[in-house]
């Protein structure tokens, strides 16, 4: 494996523990908890979390469709923790198997993402997903501890 792509797979393996850890250490009443009411729940981050990987890594960069509702995602509630780590580590499980069979020509090969047609590179879709999926473990982050100092 390409030592690129190796260590953008840790680094989103990374990312997936960090996320676990929030999710596994908050009570079940702060998954679905929000600082104010047009921000999103950790739940909430974690379900798009794993849509938009799922999307990114497995539909456009590894040319295995599979359809999205983004808008579902940012409707979750009343998931347990459990739950959303076994569906992280099931989109994890399947960006490993799509990373893992990579060569350096298929950084280059141009994709078209589904929902909006865009012209996109495999490198551009899976450094996409890296920095997508880091913003979102700081905004969980920041809701996990709000949660913990409201009291």
């Amino acid at each position: 494996m390409l030592i690129a792509l190796r260590e953008l797979q840790n680094r989103l393996e990374f990312l997936h523990t960090e996320i676990n850890k929030i999710l596994s250490e908050v009570p079940p009443a702060a998954l679905d908890w929000t600082p104010l009411p047009a921000l999103n729940s950790l739940a909430v981050l974690a379900a798009h979390v794993a849509g938009a990987e799922r999307y990114w890594i497995g539909t456009v960069a590894g040319n295995d469709p599979l359809p999205r509702d983004r808008e579902a995602e940012f409707e979750t509630r009343a998931v347990g923790a459990a739950q959303l780590i076994a569906q992280l580590d099931e989109v994890l499980a399947h960006s490993r198997s799509v990373i893992n069979q990579m060569t350096p020509f298929d950084l280059e090969e141009i994709r078209i993402a589904p929902r909006d047609d865009r012209r996109v590179t495999v490198a551009w879709a899976l450094l996409h997903t890296l920095s997508h999926t880091a913003m979102h473990v700081g905004h969980m982050e920041i809701i996990r501890d709000l949660w913990q100092a409201r009291r």
